[in-house]
């Protein structure tokens, strides 16, 4: 354990001496290489554990990086929960397959050198750097005993990713057979980041909704646009991490318990706190369009929001953005022609507010999703090769195109 600290130590040196004489694009140090939005405890979009909690429970999650490093630690969150969350004890190796890790891989996670440790009710936390060297695009297992009872657990809804549960402490196990339970959501996660020593160019976020967390995509295959981007800059020669922080369902103006909160209101924890990010790429408006009226579609709370409430908002967005110092990407709204949300006021406030994007906004650059997606004898509808079924989220194919059609001269 001495040599470990002191290697992670020797890191921090060698990473602030760098800093000091900092090159562009961004100086060396922890940067956010994976990420998902916290949601309030809620059964409303899939069944899963986060209305329950866990008692004598492993979690085992299995998420992919997009950017590689020396060191790595994880962002954990009590962001919902009602009571302080005890972490047993947590463990971070490589994935095998399925619930199984790579045995050497396996090292514990701690805070404060702590293998057990609370996270206070509505806090957030980041464990100590463990000394793991991380491959571009590697998938990592975070596992997290939970000896006590927690209570409601704040999570991300839809992660289009397995997560495994098995009762009792199964921490350490390179096997996955004790994990016999899964979902499809994620629980206390809310980032990793890794050590890079080296400069390296700035994060993009891909913020939005559901859109942009992937519905519609292949489970357990990273097919969500924002994936497909991390893998095209490196294809490239250009490698950035790129993070999702997309939620189904989400609005832009409108709080929801089971939507989660608005894009303005967690716009400061899952964009301006990001580390190491210089793009944000916003995409974001359609379910505050669709769920506007009463119709199909209402499966929340409708609350009418009209194109200048939706403009006013993201001119709030790019405020606060530009004031940190990003580069911010307005994306247009996909149509969503034969879907639940269609109606001829809905088409007509898509419309108005893609013209404003088009043409007024204040954005430092355009990602024209609806002229890339849309079907062209009929652009009120995606084309077919791009639709999942749904009629208004894509599919693998159409996630792609998305990635292919941004410029990367409009990133940081």
């Amino acid at each position: 354990m001495r040599i470990l600290r002191a290697l992670i130590a020797g890191l921090f040196l060698l990473a602030a001496a760098a800093s000091a004489q900092a090159a562009p694009p961004e100086p060396p140090g922890w940067h956010a290489v994976w990420a998902t939005s916290a949601q309030l405890p809620s059964k409303a979009m899939d069944s899963n554990w986060s209305l329950d909690g866990f008692s004598n429970h492993t979690l085992r999650q299995v998420i992919r990086v997009s950017q590689g490093g020396v060191a790595i630690r994880v962002r954990l969150t009590n962001r919902y929960g009602t009571q302080p969350l005890s972490i047993a004890g947590a463990t971070i190796a490589v994935t095998d397959t399925g619930a199984s890790i790579r045995p050497n891989t396996l090292r514990p996670l701690t805070s404060g050198l702590a293998s057990a440790f609370d996270i206070p009710a509505g806090a957030d936390l980041v464990t100590d750097p463990v000394p793991l060297s991380v491959a571009p695009f590697q998938s990592l297992t975070i596992t997290l005993y939970l000896a006590q009872a927690t209570g409601p657990a704040t999570h991300h809804a839809q992660a289009f990713a397995t997560t495994y549960r098995a009762p009792g402490d199964h921490r350490a196990d390179d096997s996955g057979l004790a994990f016999t339970e899964t979902t499809q959501a994620w629980y206390y996660l809310s980032g990793v980041e890794v050590l890079d020593v080296l400069p390296h160019a700035s994060g993009v976020v891909a913020f939005g909704d559901s859109i942009t967390e992937g519905v519609g995509s292949t489970p357990d295959a990273n097919h969500r646009y924002p994936d497909a981007l991390a893998e095209r800059f490196a294809a490239e020669g250009n490698p950035r991490a790129v993070i999702d922080q997309g939620i189904g369902g989400n609005r832009v103006t409108v709080d929801s318990t089971w939507l989660g909160d608005s894009a303005q209101h967690r716009f400061r924890t899952d964009v301006l706190d990001q580390p190491g990010i210089g793009t944000v790429i916003i995409l974001a408006g359609i379910n505050d369009i669709g769920l506007s009226a009463p119709g199909p579609g209402a499966a929340d709370a409708v609350v009418p929001v009209s194109t200048d409430d939706l403009i006013a908002a993201h001119l709030d967005l790019i405020h606060r953005a530009h004031a940190k110092g990003l580069r911010v990407i307005g994306a247009t709204l996909t149509p969503f022609g034969g879907s639940p949300y269609d109606s001829p006021s809905a088409e007509s406030a898509r419309l108005a507010f893609n013209d404003w994007l088009r043409t007024t906004a204040p954005y430092d650059a355009l990602a024209d999703f609806d002229a890339t997606l849309r079907d062209p004898t009929n652009p009120h509808r995606l084309a077919a090769t791009y639709d999942s079924g749904d009629h208004i989220h894509p599919n693998d194919i159409g996630y792609a195109t998305m990635a292919a059609a941004l410029r990367p001269a409009d990133f940081a």
